[in-house]
Order: structure tokens, then sequence, then C-alpha cells
């Protein structure tokens, strides 16, 4: 049986977040940096508690070990901060997320993933959109939609992309 290439094929970008592999899917992913100056948000919670300037533009930095319950880190040599576009309240946009390490874009069947199991995680199921399976490991593509809105709730207000155009 031959897979079928559209619905069946996840294109991501893997990273890891304290020693655990996560993935995006690839089309969300605009940019990967190396760590940039960050200036930090007053009252922000932790989890969207800094900015940067990426082009011109300042978006929020997020730190998805914080919303997994993980410690939040001092940046390494491997570091990044991966940038995406993403709809936020139907807009698009650009976000920056904290990664300890990048590695690749990768390809990802459907017939290795799985839902989250809703009892013996030590995360949020809900903030789990698939596991997938590789060569022994766990992958992890977290749902953003979850994670933003739980976590990401703050006073401070993200400019979309159409906003700064004008």
């Amino acid at each position: 049986m031959t897979p079928e290439p559209s619905d069946d094929l996840i294109e991501a970008l893997t990273f890891d977040l304290q020693g655990e592999t996560f993935a995006l899917e690839a089309g969300l992913v605009r940019e990967v940096l190396d760590m940039l100056p960050e200036t930090d948000v007053p009252g922000a919670p932790p989890f969207v508690g800094a900015v940067i300037n990426f082009r011109g533009r300042v978006i929020p930095l997020v730190d998805l070990r914080l919303a997994f319950d993980m410690t939040a880190g001092a940046p390494t040599i491997d570091s990044r901060i991966v940038v995406i576009e993403y709809n936020l309240d139907g807009e698009p946009t650009l976000i920056g997320l904290r990664a300890d390490k990048v590695h690749e874009v990768t390809s990802i069947t459907r017939d290795v993933t799985e839902q989250a199991p809703r009892v013996g995680m030590s995360w949020r199921a809900d903030f789990i959109r698939l596991l997938a399976r590789r060569d022994g490991d766990l992958i992890v593509i977290p749902d953003l939609g979850q994670i933003f809105a739980a976590r990401g709730r703050s006073t401070t207000t993200v400019t979309p992309i159409n906003a700064l155009q004008s």
C-alpha cells in the first residue's frame, strides 16, 4: 500500500526543549535565528515575558518550556529562536519561540503518529496535538492554539502583521 503524499505526510521542523524532541509544521516557520537581545515586558506572564526586534518589528518571544512546566534555562551556544507566523484571533502574527537546539526539517508520516494519552502524561494532554515515533524516540507536536489560549493571556497586545504594513 502506497501512502498518500498530501494528508499523510507532515513536513516538520524538529527542535529540542530540555532534552525532549518537539516538532512544528514547517509551513509555520519563517526563519531560525541565533539568539537576539531580549527586552523584558513588565507585567507579562513569564510564558511571553519578553519581546525581540525581528527585522524592525517587535515580536513576542514565547518560552514553550514554561507551557510544558519545564524550567526556563539560560541560552547555550545551540539555542535558537524559531520565528513562526501563526493566526491569533484570525490575524497572521509573528511570534518567536525559544528552542534549546534546532535539528532539521523532516517528514513525519501519519502512520507513526497518535493522540496523546489522557492519563499518565506529565504534560497537559490538550497541549499536545500529536505524538510521533521515530527511531525509538518520541516527537511531540504541540497544539499551539491550545497553548496560546491557555498560557498566552496577558494585558499586553500583540500587533498583527497586517497592522504594521500601513
